[in-house]
């Protein structure tokens, strides 16, 4: 049967969902509000924003924390009538709580590990609200099976440890109905926030792989909401990333979010650059937070790998029973050296190589056959499915195999553990073990060598402890493929896939001096107990407050459909060009200057045919007739093209090449407006950029008269980028004493002579009307690139220069919804032309026929 909390799977597959609303007919969870305010106005589907635009003084902050599973065990009462519920002290997300601020409330949102009947989940869920502050979700079962055995355990989990699906047999097959119910699931845990949430004072802290695109059904209610993401699994390579069919979906999902977590830098580097690739986002680094500047939100990139609990281990640590355990495990391991290695059952840890590593070592260098000993220990497999059971009937027979060869009377070289251990004999493992042995071949973070440094350090207290006077020791040899390698440098590490090598490892390292082991446990000792778990949240929570701080200063609104939906965040007073209120400006003006770019403003960046249309140059005649305007376009083209195209219009004037060379109408000359005309830069910078060409596929050079641009817009992307910044040092370098400037653009880097800008152009016909007494008390100004900015810039400064009339109109605009100088923007350049003619249309004379030739 399926629960009334799912939605309609028919609006998912069509990509078009709708607005999340209620959709469960039965009783709801109490909202726990925390400041006066009408619930309705949160059920309202047509609500997309929070309407204040300050956040609350009264309210207390919250975190609502959303994960797969909530840190709760259930468990059936034995009259089976009702369960019984407990804290899972074992869950990472109920020991974070120990990072947030002590007065911070924490609620959790995830599903329950056990089947709860439909008729009792209403129950169930008010019984967790009150007790344990949990909202669950629960899923259908038909969506449950797809959604966690299928697309995550499936697709995403294979995907991001590496392994591709190369044939039906091997990985599987895309499945969309999968994708699907991954989508119906993300949306039931997005309704079960939404019940619960108050989206002025909440945060939002969404953890791992299940969820990745829950951000965006959060974000389109919620415009303003304070989210957290972290991903505890790897994040691929983009050669790998870029395989799954739903690539981009999940990279604007993740983006909805206002700060993104890794383990590790490489996991975080590998997502930066699946943006940069995929979506043409590029990373800012500044005083030492990375940033993506996604449509006006700086979405933050957060590197910290997570700890253990100190004080769940340290408390295990002083357990009688455990101490009872470690001298029942030294006389049953006495004369022996003790490997432990501590593992999940999955294709991914490495256990069958660590087992071939162990035999390796065995048979090179036999003086420790009959002394060292292999304790594996294996968790309970949480996945399933023909891969597993092969590596599983494969670790069976290598570990007969070594205990055939190798084992005696008394000596058994493997000793596998295939049960469930619990924290507390696991430390009386840690405790016995002379090294522990990590052998994953992709792991995200991998916990297990942090335990062990803990439990070799002990606590003052406990009866094992009694050796405590003795110098501390601990040896690892971890994979370099586990997120906790980075943080582990006292560590042998290993390429697990070298036998060899990983065999020769474990010799050294139980074969190592007491004194190098004492140095190698402190040094490691002292890192994990102080980046624990507490500080890996305190860190990140830190870090989301920082990154939302000024939610509320700026305007957000939404765009875009299904997983294409984003949120725009701009500066308060930057608003649409109306073009009623531009052109009742324009009526009420006597001396006009109108400034427009070409290149992504008149004219479209797709467009292949670069030449204005007989419209835009109707339109554009039309505003030159009129006595009142001073019309120019202002390009970085050649003056040639612009000459040629804009032939028609013998009023215009052209600013060409950023305004070295200029001309007010078509039968004036053109000026030289460079400040030098020694070109003797162009034979040094030539031959460098000649250089970076050869060596970077795709680019090319364009040769203009007054400068040379190197365009690296079809070469790869992330090689592209790297060569831009290089040539720029290179070009700066070696230009350091000529009179020459030398900037980056979009996917360019261009060198021109000094002192020429689109600014200087601006402030040059201003200064030229001011002196001819026309003052112009009328502006526009309109581009879509950063070399337009100088001209906002100028704008800006007019006014109060004396250069235009005190009270004039000023519309400095920019193409596109993006941060700016500019105060307004038009969408795109058919706006702008729409805009310029609205204008046109103003000056006409009610006889004037659009088109009519104006030529003298």
């Amino acid at each position: 049967m399926m629960s009334k909390s799912y939605t309609n799977l028919l609006d998912l597959a069509s990509g078009n969902f709708p607005a999340m609303g209620p959709s469960r007919e039965k009783k709801r969870l109490p909202r726990v509000m925390t400041v006066p305010g009408v619930i309705s106005e949160l059920d309202d589907d047509q609500a997309n924003s929070v309407s204040s635009d300050v956040p609350s003084s009264v309210a207390q902050d919250r975190v609502i924390i959303v994960a797969n599973q909530l840190p709760v065990k259930a468990k059936r009462r034995p009259d089976n009538k009702g369960w019984s519920f407990s804290w899972d002290e074992d869950s990472l997300l109920l020991q974070l709580k120990d990072g947030l601020p002590e007065d911070m409330e924490v609620i959790y949102v995830g599903s329950l590990k056990v089947d709860v009947d439909l008729s009792e989940q209403d129950d169930v869920s008010q019984l967790l609200l009150d007790r344990f502050k949990c909202v669950p979700a629960f899923l259908p079962p038909d969506i449950l099976t797809k959604f966690y055995h299928g697309f995550c355990k499936q697709h995403l989990w294979p995907l991001f440890h590496y392994m591709l699906p190369f044939s039906a047999t091997h990985g599987g097959r895309f499945d969309r109905s999968l994708w699907e119910a991954y989508v119906s699931a993300n949306k039931i845990f997005s309704q079960r926030v939404i019940e619960v949430i108050n989206p002025e004072d909440d945060y939002v802290w969404i953890h791992d792989y299940h969820l990745m695109v829950l951000p965006t059904f959060l974000r389109r209610r919620f415009t303003r909401l304070r989210m957290g993401f972290f991903l505890h699994s790897p994040f691929p390579s983009s050669e790998i990333y870029r395989t799954l069919p739903v690539r981009e979906e999940i990279l604007k999902a993740l983006l909805n979010a206002d700060l993104i977590g890794f383990h590790t830098f490489d996991y975080a580097r590998h997502f930066l650059s699946c943006c940069s690739r995929m979506l043409g986002l590029e990373y800012q680094s500044k005083r030492g937070y990375i940033g993506l500047e996604y449509y006006g939100r700086t979405v933050g990139i957060k590197i910290m790998p997570v700890g253990i609990h100190m004080g769940q281990i340290e408390s295990v640590l002083r357990l009688a029973d455990k101490d009872w355990r470690v001298q029942e495990l030294k006389q049953q391991f006495e004369g022996k050296t003790v490997l432990l290695g501590v593992d999940d059952m999955d294709i991914f840890k490495g256990v069958d190589l660590k087992l071939l590593a162990m035999e390796h070592l065995l048979k090179q260098h036999p003086k420790w056959q009959g002394r060292a000993v292999l304790v594996q220990i294996a968790n309970p497999a949480r996945g399933r499915g023909k891969d597993l059971e092969e590596i599983q009937a494969e670790i069976h027979a290598t570990c007969k195999r070594i205990n055939e060869t190798f084992g005696r009377p008394g000596y058994e070289p493997v000793v596998f553990i295939d049960k469930p251990v619990s924290l507390s004999e696991r430390a009386a493992y840690y405790t016995i073990a002379e090294c522990v042995v990590v052998t994953a071949v992709r792991d995200g973070m991998n916990l297990t060598p942090y335990e062990y440094i803990v439990c070799r350090q002990g606590v003052s207290g406990s009866e094992s402890s009694s050796e405590s006077s003795a110098p501390k020791k601990s040896m690892l040899v971890v994979s370099e493929f586990i997120g906790c390698s980075p943080s582990l440098s006292g560590a042998i590490r290993v390429n697990p896939w070298n036998i060899e090598a990983t065999a020769e490892a474990m010799h050294e390292a139980i074969q190592m001096n007491e004194a190098e082991k004492q140095l190698r446990h402190e040094k490691h000792y002292r890192y994990v107990s102080t980046h624990d778990v507490a500080y890996w949240a305190r860190s990140f929570f830190q870090d989301m407050e920082r990154t939302c701080k000024d939610h509320f200063k700026r305007r957000c609104w939404g765009i875009g459909l299904s997983f294409g939906f984003r949120v725009v965040a701009l500066d308060p007073n930057f608003r649409k060009l109306s073009i009623d209120a531009i052109v009742s400006a324009y009526l009420r003006s006597k001396s006009r200057a109108i400034l427009f770019d070409y290149d992504g403003t008149v004219m479209s960046q797709t467009s292949i045919n670069k030449a204005p249309s007989r419209a835009v140059i109707s339109i554009i005649n039309t505003l030159c007739n009129d006595a009142r305007n001073t019309v120019f376009v202002v390009s970085g083209r050649g003056r040639d093209s612009l000459g040629k195209w804009f032939s028609p219009c013998k009023k215009l004037g052209i600013a060409a090449e950023h305004g070295y060379f200029m001309r007010w109408s078509a039968d004036e000359e053109w000026q030289n407006c460079g400040q030098s005309v020694d070109f003797g830069w162009i034979q040094i910078a030539e031959p460098v950029m000649k250089l970076y060409t050869e060596s970077t596929d795709g680019s090319y050079i364009e040769i203009k008269e007054s400068a040379l641009v190197w365009h690296h817009r079809d070469a790869d992307p992330g090689f592209g980028s790297s060569q831009a910044k290089e040539l720029l040092d290179h070009l700066e370098s070696v230009l350091a004493n000529e009179p020459a400037a030398v900037k980056s653009g979009q996917f360019i880097v261009e060198v021109k002579p000094q002192g020429v800008s689109k600014g200087v152009v601006a402030e040059k016909i201003f200064t030229t009307m001011a002196g001819s007494g026309r003052h112009a008390d009328f502006v526009l100004c309109i581009g879509d690139d950063r070399s337009d900015e100088d001209m906002f810039e100028i704008i800006g400064n007019a006014t109060s220069s004396g250069v235009l009339s005190l009270n004039a109109s000023v519309f400095a605009c920019t193409v596109g919804q993006k941060p700016s100088k500019a105060k307004y923007y038009l969408d795109d350049a058919a706006e702008v032309v729409t805009m310029l003619e609205a204008l046109a249309e103003a000056s006409a004379p009610p006889s004037f026929e659009v088109g009519a030739s104006d030529s003298p």
